[in-house]
């Protein structure tokens, strides 16, 4: 709450009447909680219902991308070449993690996930770590081309440096999840 407070310059209090109308009106829900420093912060995320309103230019067009391919080419060639794409998009960031300790990758990893429009974090569970988004940068092409994830897993793959395994949930609102292997 208080990056939000910082971020619009308004008081905690605002933030707060804020959120709770967002969330009465149906556009966010509560997805989790994050550390804070002194207690958890609360993670947002548009609900589905939410997602419909903002431009997403994008989705048509790549989901015609993604149908035109996906009939040229086999399912191997098209989820070999949509692994392809998240290296190819992890290019960009590879001069960050030169280095880096793992840490500090998925750091870079998480930045980059921020920079296609999602927000992630690092969770653990069971001895494993998650990257969970809260929402999806693909979500307009996901619910029809579930392979659009094999993006994602790559790019982040490539950062960390490590396999990275697509775990994402397409119930409602897709949300992303990735296991670091």
């Amino acid at each position: 709450m208080n990056e939000l407070a910082e971020t619009l310059a308004l008081t905690d209090n605002a933030v707060r009447s804020h959120l709770t109308s967002l969330e009465r009106d149906g556009l966010i829900q509560e997805l989790g909680t994050r550390p804070g420093f002194r207690k958890p912060h609360a993670l947002y995320g548009l609900t589905s219902e939410a997602e419909f309103l903002f431009p997403t230019a994008y989705g048509p067009l790549l989901q015609h991308v993604l149908e035109v391919i996906a009939r040229r080419l086999s399912s191997q060639q098209l989820r070999a070449s949509l692994r392809e794409v998240g290296r190819t998009a992890a290019v960009e960031h590879l001069g960050q993690i030169e280095g880096k300790t793992p840490g500090q990758r998925i750091e870079v990893a998480l930045n980059a996930l921020k920079a296609l429009g999602g927000d992630a974090t690092v969770q653990e569970s069971e001895g494993n770590r998650f990257i969970s988004g809260n929402g999806c940068p693909l979500s307009a092409v996901t619910a029809h081309h579930p392979e659009a994830c094999l993006i994602v897993e790559a790019l982040l793959s490539e950062i960390i440096g490590i396999p990275v395994k697509e775990r994402c949930d397409r119930t409602g609102a897709p949300r992303c999840c990735f296991e670091i292997s």
